[in-house]
Formats: structure tokens, C-alpha cells, sequence
């Protein structure tokens, strides 16, 4: 079975670089999901519901408020998954608020974790989240007018 972690060790080797398959981590973290440590790694995260990639986003060694805390508080930063929920009527029969879309978020959507070797670098962060939305065309990324129709 070919899976995700291959194909991005692939296309990470088709562009000349020497990358260890124990390099490259997924963590599916569940539905309901678990936070992660990122223990000096580098990550793209991903969330999904029902199906559908609604936001894909990376994140540094030192960013684990990124990771952790800000895609389940709509305050917390200018873009992120909570905020995006609250904005959209496609949500709106679950009736959450601010105090209550973080949960909802921890309880009702996958999320999965791309753990990537410091050592790689920023430019194998980039190209993975990079990849991942060609891939999956989240929901949450991009403004409207820039989207494929």
C-alpha cells in the first residue's frame, strides 16, 4: 500500500534530496485528536472533516503555540481553523461559539501531524505543506478569488 509518507519521500527524492525514510514521520492523531510535542521537530499539520481537508498550516521547532493552542481559539491569531469554522455557514447547526468551537474542533475533526527532521529544513517544510495543498485543496487556505472553480 503506498502511502502518503511514501509519496512525499518520493517526490522529496525526485528533487534531489537525500532524505531517511526515518526522517519523516505521520502521526494520525485521531478523531477525537491529541495535541503532539514537537520535540525539536519541524510539522505540517493537517485537519479534516467528514472527508474534507478544511486547513493545512506548518510550523517551526518553537511554534508549538501554532500547533497546540491557536487553531482552537479564534482569538488567538489573524487566521486560523476556529475562526474559519465560526465564519462558515456550513456550520452553523452545531451552534458554536467562541467558548465552545475549540472542542468541537478537538472532538469532531482528524487531524494529522507531519513530523519532519529539523536537519531537512525549511525548504522540505515548505514543499510539503506546499504539496499537500495541490493535493488535497483545503477548504481554509487561499482567498476565494484565487481558488480553482
Amino acid at each position: 500500500m503506498f502511502t502518503i509518507k511514501d509519496e512525499l519521500l518520493s517526490m522529496i527524492r525526485v528533487a534531489g534530496v537525500k532524505v531517511l525514510d526515518e526522517q519523516i514521520q505521520v502521526e494520525n492523531r485521531g478523531n477525537p485528536h491529541k495535541l503532539t510535542k514537537l520535540n525539536g521537530k519541524i510539522v505540517v499539520y493537517t485537519f479534516s472533516y467528514e472527508g474534507q481537508h478544511l486547513k493545512i498550516g506548518k510550523a517551526g521547532p518553537k511554534s508549538a503555540a501554532r500547533v497546540n493552542s491557536h487553531h482552537y481559539d479564534p482569538d488567538s491569531s489573524m487566521s486560523n481553523l476556529s475562526k474559519s469554522i465560526l465564519g462558515d455557514t456550513d456550520f452553523e447547526l452545531y451552534a458554536l461559539s467562541k467558548s465552545t468551537v475549540g472542542e468541537w474542533i478537538k472532538n469532531n475533526t482528524e487531524r494529522i501531524d507531519i513530523l519532519i527532521d529539523y536537519q531537512l529544513g525549511i525548504f522540505i517544510l515548505n514543499f510539503v505543506e506546499a504539496y499537500l495543498h495541490l493535493k488535497f485543496q483545503p477548504k481554509y487556505e487561499g482567498y476565494e478569488g484565487q481558488r480553482r472553480k
